[in-house]
């Protein structure tokens, strides 16, 4: 077998292949005489055909089947004779084929890039770190009274925090708009779900009122007709509503499944949980840096085999979105750096012989289930889901490649607060 290869771009790669011709004819021959002892004709017993009929009926679909047999075969030997990686399936081609001629053909295909491991000693990456406080709880506690608010009719005008029930239709130079009008709608004062300046002027109105206020769109605004613009709106209060928040005490906590130790269980609950999400963020922030220091170190040609695969993937995920579908070019810088950062993933674990850590696996699983009622029948069933199992295998190995990272990297702590840490 002969094989020969060109360059043909960045990572494109033009390999020639051409197995002798006794190869495959003597395949093809074989081939041949098994079929004669099977093949059925008319005029023939079964076994007796004539070769040189079968050879005239099937000898050119034969030597199709033998020449993709050894195509198959000799590509992968081919590669490892060349030491190819190829990213992505080959374009084959056959290019010769015929009795007492060498059987040759082309593949064209991508290769994987050579990655140099970036220097990391100037990394820098910062984190953070905080305390859980009691208004910390508090606050988190004020948020779950507020998930539980009731509303009560007032009998007086309207002030912020209460929820107005109105009608409104807007006009822009006299005419309407598109989305300007609608009806029983209910809207809480200062939860700025409105544009600016529309929820201020409906402070201390009452029930059956009539107000007219004038409103300016954002120049950002979504809507590009109505961007930047003035709007009249008339509005038809029909009621107002004061919010009526329920008691801390165990009441409270049991409504939110906490049977014995009440208010102060409810805490502690919480307070686990907090525990948790700022683990999970000030970890989410270190991968974060980590990352997209890695990209910024590399240089990366990237096969647009592997960007095309990515991109597909990404769409599958959008699929109910038509635009989506229709633009693959929205796609392409996100896959790009998908892609990328699989590369330089992979480069550091094959380079450094990093493992994933069955322990490290088994106390993300038992995290995870805590927040289910039967957590021991959910880690049964990651463990029993290999395709389950797998997400978090890769999720451990890519907290290791990290920590990996940091540990050559410039690391500084902050320590902030709670708030700040979610916000960030």
């Amino acid at each position: 077998m002969q094989v020969s290869v060109e360059t043909t771009s960045g990572l494109g790669r033009r390999m020639t292949v051409q197995i002798p011709a006794d190869q495959i004819d003597q395949q093809v021959e074989s081939k041949l005489q098994q079929l004669a002892q099977t093949v059925r004709l008319d005029g023939f017993r079964p076994g007796k055909v004539p070769l040189s009929v079968v050879k005239k009926r099937y000898g050119r679909q034969v030597r199709q089947e033998a020449a993709g047999e050894l195509i198959a075969s000799s590509y992968e030997e081919a590669l490892q004779q060349e030491n190819l990686k190829p990213a992505g399936e080959p374009s084959i081609e056959q290019t010769k084929n015929e009795a007492g001629v060498e059987l040759e053909y082309v593949a064209v295909f991508e290769v994987y890039p050579e990655i140099e491991q970036p220097d990391l000693d100037d990394i820098a990456i910062e984190r953070m770190s905080a305390e859980i406080a009691d208004s910390d709880i508090d606050n988190m506690l004020e948020k779950l009274r507020k998930q539980r608010t009731t509303w009560t009719k007032a009998e007086r005008a309207s002030a912020q925090g209460d929820r107005l029930e109105i009608d409104f239709a807007g006009t822009i130079d006299g005419e309407t708009f598109s989305g300007g009008s609608a009806k029983n709608v209910p809207l809480e004062l200062g939860s700025n779900t409105m544009i600016p300046g529309f929820e201020e002027q409906l402070v201390d109105v009452s029930a059956d009122e009539t107000k007219t206020i004038d409103v300016t769109f954002p120049d950002d605004y979504a809507s590009k007709e109505v961007a930047g613009k003035t709007a009249q709106f008339e509005i038809h209060v029909h009621a107002v509503a004061e919010a009526q928040l329920p008691e801390l005490n165990d009441d409270f906590a049991r409504a939110f499944g906490v049977g014995d130790g009440g208010l102060d269980k409810l805490r502690e609950e919480i307070t686990n949980n907090m525990q948790r999400e700022l683990d999970a963020a000030i970890k989410s922030s270190v991968k974060k840096q980590v990352f997209e220091a890695l990209l910024e170190k590399a240089d990366l040609d990237v096969p647009t085999s592997l960007i095309d695969s990515e991109i597909d993937a990404l769409i599958k995920k959008d699929e109910a979105d038509a635009d989506a579908v229709a633009d693959r070019g929205r796609y392409e810088e996100e896959a790009r750096r998908r892609v990328s950062l699989g590369l330089l993933i992979a480069d550091i674990i094959q380079r450094n012989q990093l493992q994933v850590d069955p322990e490290k696996v088994r106390e993300t699983i038992e995290n995870l289930a805590q927040s289910y009622e039967k957590p021991d029948e959910v880690v049964q069933w990651y463990y029993s889901n290999q395709e389950m199992l797998a997400g978090i295998q890769t999720l451990i190995m890519e907290d290791t490649v990290v920590e990996w990272v940091a540990g050559q990297a410039k690391v500084t702590e902050k320590t902030t607060t709670f708030d700040e840490i979610m916000q960030a």
